[in-house]
Order: C-alpha cells, then sequence, then structure tokens
C-alpha cells in the first residue's frame, strides 16, 4: 500500500501535540536587554508600537487518517500567568464544585461505606483516569459544576462496559430509549451508549436540560435517576398538597434516595482525602487521548497490536464496538492514547490495505442455522454467538454476521474479551409484562406465566431482589 502524503505532514503535527501535552509551560520571564558596545549620552525613545492583536489559534486538519483538530495555541498572552493552573486535575476538579452540599445521616452512611472499602474506591479512581479529563473538559465548556464528573462513580464505577438490569448501559447507565433521544447511535456493531466521547456529550446535555426543567441541580440529578416524569409527578403531588418540593421533601424510591448522598459522599472524600484517609493519585490535568478519525476497516485486535497496546487496554477506549472487526462505515474513528498514536500511524504504513482485516461479514440465507453457519467457516456455534453478540437462549438471526475471513481471526479468538454481547435485547417483542406488586417473588412470577426462574433472569438481567413497580419481561 502506498504511504499517503498526508503521513508526512500528519506526523511532525502528533509530535507537537505531544509535547504540548508533556512540557510545562515556562513562566513569562522578563525581555532580554541589550548592552551597547559605547555610551548613548541621550538615546532617542521609540515611537510607541501599535497593540498587535492577539494571535488566534491555528487548526490543522490532516486527511485521510485525520486526527481530531489539533489547536496549536499561540504565545502567551501578557497577564494570563499560565502557571496558576493546576497541574493535578482533581485540584481542577476541587475549583469547580458548585452544587449545594447535602448533610445528613445517608451521606455519612454513604461516606462510610466507600472509605472502609478502599480497594473498591482505588478501582474506581484508577478506572476515571483515562476518562475525567476529557470529561471535566467537556463540563466546563458548558459552565456546569464539575461534581458532575464524579457522576460516573455512582451510575457504573467507571465501567464503560456496565450494564443494569434495566437494559443501561455505558459510563452513564443510558437506557435504549433516552439514548436514542439523544442521538446514540445502537445496533449490532457499535452501541453509542458506552462510546466515552459520543455518551458524554449526551449525558452533559440531559443534565444541562433536566437543570433548566427544574432550577435545582438536586431535582436534575434525582431526575437522571428516577425520570423526568416521575420528579414531575412527585413536585405536583407535594405543591398540591402544600408541603416543601425541594429534593429531601419529596418522596422517592429507595435507590433515587440514595443516590445524591453517594455523590455527595465522593465530593466530600475528593474534596479533602486525607481527612477520610485515603490516598488520591494525582492525574495529570493534561489530555490522556485523541481522537482518529477516517480510520479504514480494521480488525480490533490489530488496531490494538498497531497502537502497541493490550486489548483490553485499547476496549476500554474504544468500548462502543460489539463486534471484533471494526467498520469505517458505522463509525470511522477510534480512540487511542496520546502516546500511542505515532506508532500506530508508524506500524499502519508497514501493512498492506488488504491485511487490516481477518474478518468478514455475511448475510445469512433465509432459515440458515447457526449451525451450518459455523461449520461452514470453522468456528464453534459458541465463538460464534459470542462474536455478534448473539444470546445463548436466543433463537433469532441477525441480518449480518461477522465470521472469520482466514485462519488469524481464528487465532485471534483466544485475545478477545468477553465483550462482544452488545446490551441491546436480542430476544424479540415481549409476550407479557408483569408489574412487581408487593410480596412478588422470582418464583411465584415464574410459576404464574409457566416459565423458569433462569428464564426470568435471563430476559431481564435480574439480580436477587426486586423492586415494587418494576417491570418483568416475559418472552
Amino acid at each position: 500500500m502506498e504511504k499517503p502524503l498526508v503521513r508526512k505532514l500528519l506526523l511532525p503535527v502528533v509530535l507537537v501535540l505531544q509535547a504540548c501535552a508533556t512540557q510545562p509551560v515556562p513562566e513569562p520571564g522578563p525581555e532580554p536587554v541589550a548592552v551597547p558596545d559605547v555610551a548613548v549620552v541621550q538615546p532617542v525613545p521609540a515611537p510607541p508600537a501599535p497593540p498587535v492583536p492577539a494571535a488566534k489559534p491555528v487548526i490543522v486538519t490532516p486527511k485521510p487518517f485525520d486526527v481530531q483538530p489539533i489547536v496549536v495555541e499561540p504565545p502567551a498572552v501578557v497577564g494570563i500567568d499560565r502557571a496558576l493552573e493546576p497541574s493535578d486535575l482533581w485540584s481542577r476538579i476541587r475549583n469547580g464544585f458548585a452544587i449545594p452540599d447535602l448533610t445528613g445521616s445517608l451521606v455519612k452512611q454513604k461516606t462510610t461505606q466507600y472509605v472502609v472499602r478502599p480497594e473498591y474506591l482505588q478501582r474506581i479512581l484508577a478506572r476515571s483516569k483515562l476518562y475525567l479529563y476529557h470529561i471535566v473538559e467537556e463540563i466546563e465548556k458548558r459552565g456546569l459544576p464539575t461534581e458532575l464528573a464524579l457522576l460516573p462513580m455512582v451510575e457504573s464505577a467507571f465501567n464503560p462496559m456496565a450494564y443494569s438490569r434495566a437494559h443501561a448501559s455505558g459510563l452513564w447507565q443510558f437506557i435504549p430509549g433516552t439514548g436514542r433521544r439523544f442521538e446514540l447511535e445502537q445496533n449490532s456493531w457499535y452501541d453509542g451508549r458506552r462510546d466515552i466521547v459520543d455518551s458524554t456529550s449526551a449525558a452533559l446535555d440531559y443534565l444541562t436540560k433536566l437543570y433548566e426543567m427544574h432550577g435545582d441541580w438536586h431535582l436534575a440529578l434525582a431526575s437522571y435517576n428516577w425520570g423526568e416524569n416521575a420528579v414531575k409527578k412527585a413536585v405536583a403531588r407535594n405543591r398540591s398538597q402544600r408541603k416543601k418540593t425541594d429534593y429531601e421533601s419529596l418522596r422517592m424510591p429507595k435507590e433515587t434516595r440514595h443516590y445524591i448522598p453517594k455523590l455527595q459522599a465522593l465530593e466530600n472524600i475528593i474534596a479533602d482525602p486525607a481527612a477520610y484517609g485515603v490516598d488520591l493519585d494525582a492525574i495529570p490535568n493534561q489530555p490522556y487521548f485523541t481522537v482518529i478519525s477516517d480510520t479504514p476497516d480494521i480488525d480490533v485486535h490489530l488496531a490494538a497490536r498497531l497502537a502497541e497496546m493490550p486489548v483490553e487496554d485499547f476496549i476500554a477506549l474504544n468500548p462502543g464496538f460489539s463486534r471484533p472487526l471494526i467498520r469505517s462505515s458505522t463509525v470511522g474513528r477510534i480512540i487511542l492514547p496520546n502516546d500511542k498514536v505515532v506508532a500506530f500511524y508508524d506500524n499502519l504504513d508497514t501493512l498492506d490495505e488488504n491485511s487490516l482485516v481477518s474478518w468478514q461479514v455475511y448475510h445469512p440465507k433465509q432459515d440458515e442455522k447457526l449451525e451450518a453457519i459455523a461449520k461452514r467457516f470453522d468456528i464453534s456455534v459458541n465463538e460464534l454467538r459470542r462474536v455478534n453478540g448473539i444470546h445463548a437462549r436466543s433463537a433469532r438471526m441477525p441480518k449480518d454476521l461477522v465470521v472469520p475471513k482466514n485462519s488469524e481471526a481464528r487465532e485471534t479468538l483466544a485475545e478477545l474479551p468477553l465483550m462482544y454481547a452488545p446490551p441491546i435485547p436480542q430476544h424479540g417483542p415481549a409476550r407479557k409484562v408483569h408489574v412487581v406488586k408487593r410480596g412478588d417473588t422470582l418464583f411465584s412470577i415464574a410459576s404464574r406465566y409457566k416459565v423458569s426462574v433462569a428464564n426470568l433472569k435471563s430476559w431481564n438481567q435480574l439480580g436477587r431482589y426486586l423492586q415494587v413497580g418494576q417491570k418483568i419481561y416475559i418472552r
């Protein structure tokens, strides 16, 4: 494959980007003074120089493998001391706290729960390092309180693959309907609810809308968890009874009642970690990743290999992909750590375009069985289901499948984590919907509809406990 000419232009830009991300900006020093060789008795003062307009940022947008527009900052303007910007991202987050504090026994309880489980808390904090800078940047662009950057700790423990029994997915836990409402694409190849960039933008748009609706961050957050219509009704009910309509005065489910105290507990710990005996490692106040656009069709495992990073680390930044083949027609971009971009392009240039994919798309014929397709492409049925996100109990055949193109695809199966099961329900429409009432159990519901408890759990992603009002889908 011929090396694209633009690659020669892009590499220096990427190197500049990395240098800018790692090198501190020196403090402006005094202008050097020239010492003349001879004495000058009465120098004629130079006329004052006209004011120089501030330089505009230069935006470089290389193609065809395009890095998200790189902004080369102009020289620092006199009077702005960049050295005053915090070097630690946690300090930047603390400086933006603006939501009124909650107090009370629930906040103390939740704070204690985090503090007495240091391993769990450290696991959340370690995951957050990949995403926090981007989230804080987006929050500040919108002028929102930086407490919102901690919300994924409550929603998903900063696990982009988190999936709830209500079919909520990703860092921000969007259910399918709300995801579509905020233009998060969801199909068998890609789930935008798990995409780091897209889901963050959608979540902050939604939170902004909820705050504008209520004019109160506690009610906005309750709406995010419980549903905007549920909070509206609770407020209207209190208003009709001449009761207070603030968050603490509303009647709400236990999960929502505990939701904001959890966020407050995390804010308290981040605000003063030493007071709680928490070791809060610094996070550099600089971008961690870069968005690479206009990428070709490429295997997930190969993209990771070209970037010289483990597949698991690549997926942590690109969790939206649901199959081992990344199709340019689906998203057309990947996310890489800043320090892996140069390696990715260097290694990509050594490959022929035909060697970028070891998987291919196959369109099943009418009434064709998975067993026959698996045998034809020399792959087990279980492996075929896994790489295509087909539930073990689902008889539904997708419109297209990804199947091995060559032996390399089969050899890389072991490298692929068990992530290729998109959280889009594959069971077809529900036969019945049961709303849980007081006294219901999984066994009693299963007996009523003549199904097994195991099927109920599988169809609804259920744990051990039910909640009154919860919807149970019978397939």
